[in-house]
């Protein structure tokens, strides 16, 4: 068996759910500053995760579950998470971003995973407390791909990853096969290979035996 991790904000999806949140709550500028302050390495991601979720604090939840709910696949993704999934390929998603917001995208695509590994921002009194949660704040993804091939009976030689950005780089480099797809500056070096869409990544699995 082999198993495909995909990164989801960036990856499957073509927004990251942290802006459209912080969009909603009108401090876009705010957290793109500190997003810009992690690429240049300047915060760790599980501070810049946490610096961003402070700025989204008092979000209102109707307004965050209709942010969530707005979350969807880009184009191509859905198909190929159906062929992965009719071709037996065990197919996870794992996230520094939310689970709600990947849940979403996926029942709106009418497509399943086997597993998602995500964060979450928990809500307090009708609204977003300016923390978050979850496996994928100090844990890293190289380590989630590790248990997530251990649980499913893989060897992480069998295993894809794929992903943009730099906290995908750990999972790109211990996959058997590390895949940057449209990848942010500083990570194409830890892949084996680039890809620019879901067609090209498609091709891809099918020439390295992953799909029939």
């Amino acid at each position: 068996m082999m198993l495909v991790a995909f990164d989801f904000d960036g990856t499957l999806a073509d927004s990251e759910m942290m802006d459209r949140l912080a969009a909603r709550r009108g401090v876009g500028d705010d957290v793109s500053a500190i997003t810009e302050r992690a690429m240049r390495g300047e915060l760790s991601y599980a501070e810049s995760l946490r610096e961003r979720a402070a700025l989204v604090a008092g979000l209102d939840s109707e307004a965050a579950a209709e942010v969530y709910d707005g979350v969807r696949l880009r184009d191509g993704a859905g198909d190929l998470l159906g062929t992965l999934a009719d071709d037996g390929v065990c197919v996870v998603v794992l996230t520094g971003g939310f689970g709600r917001g990947v849940e979403a995208a996926l029942d709106a695509a009418d497509v399943a995973v086997d597993r998602v590994v995500a964060n979450r921002l928990p809500e307090a009194d009708g609204e977003l407390a300016g923390d978050v949660e979850g496996p994928l704040v100090e844990g890293t993804k190289d380590d989630a791909l590790v248990d997530v091939a251990d649980d499913f009976g893989v060897d992480v030689a069998d295993t894809v990853a794929v992903g943009d950005g730099a906290n995908d780089a750990p999972m790109l480099a211990e996959a058997g096969l590390g895949v940057g797809f449209q990848p942010k500056p500083g990570v194409a070096e830890h892949c084996d290979v680039v890809v620019d869409s879901m067609g090209e990544l498609e091709e891809l699995l099918r020439g390295r035996g992953v799909l029939d």
